[in-house]
């Protein structure tokens, strides 16, 4: 279908007020009165605090509050799995858990402060491999598990594996017996920081009315907002987030961090108090990607047919399960796959070690499934003498067939996708002497969520769109402008957004996350934005007896094409004295009923004599559906490959004996444009998406399947098969 402004590369919404300054960040917001806070962070990775002193520090010049595990007994938070203490109580589980909290008249006296603090400890055995903690006998980390509110189901006896899914179809010892070939791997990857430029921060007032104010660059504020309530047993209605611009995100900002800290120094204190972390602490306590350990079994018949599969993973947690929505990392288990077995069992386990937590990253689970799971599927193709796309394409799953974890899609298009993908690379074009070329896939659905959304056609003959989403860096925004713009008839820059705290949004509004940004506000913006023209309509004609189906809507003007007259809105809204606001509620939190494939090739050259690795082209093919902005589209998939790059060749959070060893941006590297090569898109148009314009998700399908085309292209290129992430010269 063909429309006016849906489909069109329109500007970002949000880029003025960025590149100008005018956008209004927490750290730029300070009110007066405002104290700032830091915390006293633990050098034991798993110890008994025997003793804490502050007594000198509450004496400390600037001092106004100082805070303990004492304070907070019993007071346990996290994104619907409350397992994180907002500072150790009797116990700290990592290097970097916060023990202290100072807040003071300003920075430095908060830091001077914390050196008075004599803290006395008594080192407990620590656990800090994955798979060693997710033992019978393995230190437990959290002794009182089965009492942490949001846990997926009781255990027997306590166990650091607190979240155990396992995914089963059909038999899968039969499927191995029947297999000529079986083929058996083991997988890690590392923790990765999502490297958004501004620091986790907020601040927090108690206002006259004793209501909570917070700003915190949380892209989940009706979230934030219902934590902090379930963790102090607070009215919601107590509790007010205001809209800041976020400073980047890929997932990291959606659960508390220090807000928890401030409003117990707030409430102490009677002052604002903020909190901004040093990028210091973001290495060392942040919640990064999770490292991993993945075993991939696979059995196959010796024409290719793949019979049986089998995955066990396990996903380091570290020390607290709560910085995700919910304790269960789903993506994890894509390890399963776009491929067809009839016998699988695909087995999940979060684990709870003495490291640094985890926590959200772009496609959380994802790139460390599909790393293990495409570089393995190249392992079997091998193995039984297949090129690996021909492989691929053998065994990839079609219409009417389920993912190995029982996910059901219509309108599957992964086969075309990969033949996109290897026509576009030429995948099969003559290749130089140590030049290799890799392929790999990977797939998702859009999340669900709920929002709500108002259009108001004012007097004025402006138009405002109020949203409680707070735009992350997607994008969003542009898209609701120009969905209004198009069933209005009008041009995008016309309509303004109207960014609601969380008294003015709706308490279920799921926020920014998981692909679901277009899948729910489209929806929610184009009924809104129908609602208000037919509202509008139906004034028209009552005041100038038009025939309601016979009027236009173009830009400023109601027009009645039969009549040839044509009227101001807005000089209609003026004579009634009010505006029109149409409304709408997205409730779309089910299984998505489509899928979106991604095929990537890489094109490596591999000096065998110092094992340099030059990634010299990338090529990424993509199903869609409607694409709502061009030049955004293709800039979440730059971005989504850029990161891929980085989690392939580069990026690593190296963490001995629970002690990150890297905690600054000149050690700890991300991709810079000398490291990103060619990069080549094609898309693989669909009619099936969802929502009134048939979408599909496109920010986080194009990290996941990089690292392992890399890996797959540096074995075709030099023989040399290397399982563990990143991809450095030394190991190959």
């Amino acid at each position: 279908m063909s429309y006016q402004v849906v489909g069109q590369s329109i500007p970002r919404t949000d880029n003025t007020a960025k590149v100008t300054g005018d956008a209004r960040y927490t750290s730029d917001v300070l009110l007066p009165g405002t104290l700032w806070a830091k915390t006293l962070r633990s050098p034991h990775a798993h110890a008994r605090i025997l003793r804490i002193d502050t007594a000198r520090a509450e004496k400390a010049p600037g001092a106004r509050g100082v805070l303990t595990g004492n304070d907070v007994r019993g007071i346990l938070y996290g994104r619907r799995y409350r397992d994180i203490s907002v500072l150790a109580q009797d116990k700290v589980r990592f290097i970097g858990e916060r023990v202290a909290a100072v807040a003071a008249d300003t920075l430095e006296q908060a830091e001077a402060a914390l050196d008075l603090i004599e803290v006395h400890y008594e080192e407990l055995p620590a656990v800090f491999d994955v798979v060693a903690a997710a033992q019978d006998g393995a230190p437990l980390i959290h002794p009182d598990v089965n009492s942490y509110k949001g846990l997926p189901k009781q255990f027997d006896k306590p166990t650091n594996a607190f979240v155990q899914d396992v995914f089963t179809r059909g038999d899968v010892a039969s499927g191995f017996a029947q297999a000529d070939v079986i083929v058996e791997n083991t997988y890690t990857v590392p923790r990765v920081h999502q490297a958004f430029l501004e620091p986790h921060c907020c601040l927090v007032w108690i206002d006259e009315q004793e209501r909570i104010q917070m700003w915190s660059p949380c892209k989940a504020p009706q979230g934030l907002k219902s934590s902090m309530a379930a963790a102090f047993d607070i009215p919601k209605e107590k509790i007010r987030v205001n809209p800041v611009a976020i400073g980047g995100d890929f997932g990291g900002k959606g659960a508390p961090i220090d807000e928890p800290i401030c409003y117990l120094l707030a409430l102490r204190s009677g002052r604002p108090v903020k909190m901004v972390m040093e990028y210091r602490e973001e290495f060392i306590a942040g919640a990064p990607r999770h490292a991993g350990v993945m075993r991939l079994k696979t059995g196959v018949k010796r024409d290719g047919t793949m019979v049986a599969h089998e995955m066990e993973a396990y996903l380091d947690a570290g020390a607290y399960g709560g910085f995700r929505p919910g304790a269960v990392i789903g993506g994890v288990a894509h390890a399963g796959g776009c491929y067809r077995a009839a016998h699988a069992r695909i087995s999940v386990a979060r684990v709870y070690t003495n490291n640094l937590p985890g926590g959200q990253f772009r496609a959380p689970g994802e790139p460390q499934g599909v790393f293990a799971a495409e570089s393995h599927i190249d392992c079997v193709a091998r193995k039984v003498g297949m090129d690996p796309a021909a492989f691929r394409s053998k065994n990839l799953m079609q219409e009417g067939d389920e993912t190995l974890t029982g996910s059901h899609y219509k309108d599957i298009k992964a086969k075309e996708t990969l033949a996109a993908a290897l026509k576009a690379a030429g995948y099969d074009a003559p290749k130089g002497k140590n030049v290799g070329r890799g392929v790999a896939m990977g797939y998702r659905g859009p999340g669900g969520g709920n929002t709500a959304l108002q259009l108001s056609l004012n007097s004025d003959g402006s138009i405002v769109i109020h949203t409680g989403l707070f735009e992350q860096g997607t994008g969003t925004y542009t898209t609701l402008r120009q969905i209004g713009a198009e069933v209005l008839g009008c041009d995008p820059e016309k309509i303004h957004i109207d960014t609601l705290d969380t008294d003015l949004g709706v308490s279920f509004d799921s926020g920014i996350g998981g692909s679901r940004g277009t899948r729910v506000a489209s929806g929610a913006a184009y009924t809104a934005a129908c609602d208000a023209r037919e509202k509008l309509l139906a004034l028209a004609e009552k005041l100038l007896s038009w025939p309601k189906a016979e009027i236009t809507l173009a830009g400023d003007f109601l027009i009645h094409p039969k009549s040839k007259k044509r009227q101001r809105w807005d000089e209609l809204l003026t004579r009634v004295g009010r505006a029109i606001t149409g409304e709408a509620v997205t409730r779309d939190d089910g299984h998505s009923p489509v899928t979106a494939f991604a095929a990537q090739v890489a094109e490596v050259a591999v000096d065998p004599a110092t094992g340099a690795v030059t990634l010299r082209k990338l090529t990424t093919a993509h199903d869609t559906g409607a694409i709502m902005n061009p030049v955004g589209h293709q800039g979440q998939i730059d971005g989504g490959v850029v990161q891929g790059v980085g989690y392939g060749l580069i990026e690593y959070l190296p963490v001995q004996d629970g002690k990150v060893e890297v905690a600054n941006f000149g050690e700890y590297k991300i991709p810079n444009i000398q490291d990103i090569p060619p990069l080549k898109t094609v898309l693989v148009e669909s009619a099936s998406g969802v929502g009134p314009y048939k979408v599909k998700g496109i920010g986080e399908n194009p990290i996941s399947p990089v690292a392992p085309a890399i890996a797959n292209a540096i074995e075709d290129a030099v023989g040399v098969r290397i399982r563990d992430l990143p991809i450095t010269a030394e190991k190959v």
